[in-house]
Order: C-alpha cells, then structure tokens, then sequence
C-alpha cells in the first residue's frame, strides 16, 4: 500500500522561509504539493515528474516556490520562499500513475502538513 508522509511545516514570519518533505513508500510516481486553508478550495501548488524534467507551477507560487525530488530517497521537496500570511494552510503530497494535472485527481494523498505564516 502506498502511503505519503509530510514533514517540515511549521511557524514563520512573513518573509521567511521552509522546506517541506514527502516521503514515498512503494515506487515512483508524478507527484505535487497541493495546499487548503480554512474555508478554500484545495489547491494545486506544484508538480513534479518521475524523472524531474518537467515541473509544474501555479502562477503564484512561481518564483517563490520550487519543487525538486530525490528518486534514490523516494521523496519530494517543497522549498517555500518569501512567505506570506496567505500562504498559510495544510500542504499536501499527492501522488499519481498519470501525467501531472493542477486538478485534485491524485491516487494517493498524504495527511498534510501545517505551514503557518505570521505577519
């Protein structure tokens, strides 16, 4: 069975900046890092493929954001920079079989991971 698990969410202040981790049981699939925060939609953030050639981004998390994967540790990074109140929220792995897409049709999710920003 394949299971994702986050790790690396946390308090920041404006400005500031985190990495969150996915690990991955199982084998490799196209990943993203979705976010929802209270009362929203959840979101797509960003999206890697298996071999890490192609990325993926919504527009605004471009440039502040960036996606990255290592196949040997079976794991997905998040470097979240320039953070901003609004982008607090639960971030969540998701995994796919199939080409990435910015909707929420994943195979698998992780449980989230809470990234808090202060003013």
């Amino acid at each position: 069975q394949v299971q994702l698990v986050e790790s690396g969410g946390g308090l920041v202040q404006a400005g500031g900046s985190l990495r969150l981790s996915c690990a991955a049981s199982g084998r490799t699939f196209n990943m993203a890092w979705f976010r929802q925060a209270p009362g929203k939609e959840r979101e797509f953030v960003a999206g890697i493929s298996v071999s890490g050639g192609s990325t993926h981004y919504a527009d605004s998390m471009k440039g502040r954001f960036f996606i990255s994967r290592d196949n040997a540790k079976n794991s997905i990074y998040l470097q979240m920079n320039s953070l901003k109140p609004e982008d607090t929220a639960v971030y969540y792995c998701a995994a796919r079989n199939w080409n990435i897409v910015t909707g929420p049709n994943y195979d698998y999710w992780g449980q989230g991971t809470q990234v808090t920003v202060s003013s």
